[in-house]
């Protein structure tokens, strides 16, 4: 696998946006579970996820990532983001989003929280570390982004 971009969208309307999505990029979800769906797109190549959200509430960038090969992969960026003089926040064995997981978060300038992030081994149940915001709700998601200066979740 080649590193691809991933996009993470809150959305109110999970089987909406599953519908529409499958219909834009014209492939089904490689994983579809209670509250969230994400699809590997070959080309472009993106990995989109999509998170549930509030009903009601417009669709937001929940976050932005870098889907890596290796754990290597992630301590290598790690390493550069940090020799850059981003401040890096590291999460090991990560179990978020359907998914147990390494990786490595920075802001942009305007906050946007970005992760570097390798995929170890997958998991059937949303589980969620302490302190992470990862498959958040909305209300826990705020709340996570006040104490660890993430605004979103992962995956």
């Amino acid at each position: 696998m080649k590193s691809r971009v991933q996009l993470a969208l809150r959305v109110p309307d999970l089987a909406a946006s599953v519908a529409f999505y499958t219909k834009l990029f014209g492939t089904e979800p490689a994983k579809l579970r209670s509250g969230y769906a994400n699809f590997t797109i070959a080309e472009p190549p993106l990995k989109l996820v999509l998170i549930e959200g509030t009903a009601g509430e417009a669709t937001r960038m929940d976050h932005l990532g870098v889907e890596v090969e290796s754990t290597d992969a992630v301590r290598a960026a790690a390493t550069r983001l940090g020799e850059a003089g981003l401040a890096t926040d590291v999460e090991n064995d990560t179990a978020c989003c359907y998914a147990l997981q390494d990786k490595v978060w920075v802001h942009g300038p305007g906050q946007e929280p970005w992760e570097v992030y390798v995929v170890k081994a997958d998991s059937d149940t949303p589980t969620r570390q302490q302190g992470s915001t990862c498959c958040a709700t909305p209300a826990q998601a705020d709340t996570g982004s006040q104490e660890r200066g993430t605004a979103g979740g992962c995956c």
